[in-house]
C-alpha cells in the first residue's frame, strides 16, 4: 500500500487549502480551513475520502445527549 499523501480540497469553493495527508490519515471532526474563501468547515477524512459534517447533524446529536 503506497502511502502518498494528497491535498484537501475545500468543500465550498474546491480550491487546495494548506493541509496535505496521507492515504492512512484518519480526521474526526477536524476544522478545515481555507484561505482562499475564508470559510471553516468541519470535515472527517478516512482513507483519502472527505466527508463534510453539517451543523444540523451536529445540533441534533447534543439535543439527543441532553
Amino acid at each position: 500500500m503506497k502511502n502518498e499523501a494528497i491535498w484537501l480540497l475545500c468543500p465550498i469553493c474546491r480550491n487546495k487549502t494548506r493541509l496535505k495527508v496521507r492515504t492512512d490519515t484518519e480526521l474526526i471532526n477536524f476544522p478545515l480551513y481555507c484561505p482562499k474563501c475564508k470559510q471553516e468547515t468541519l470535515v472527517n477524512v478516512k482513507k483519502s475520502k472527505l466527508s463534510v459534517i453539517r451543523m444540523a447533524d451536529l445540533i441534533s446529536k447534543e439535543d439527543n445527549e441532553l
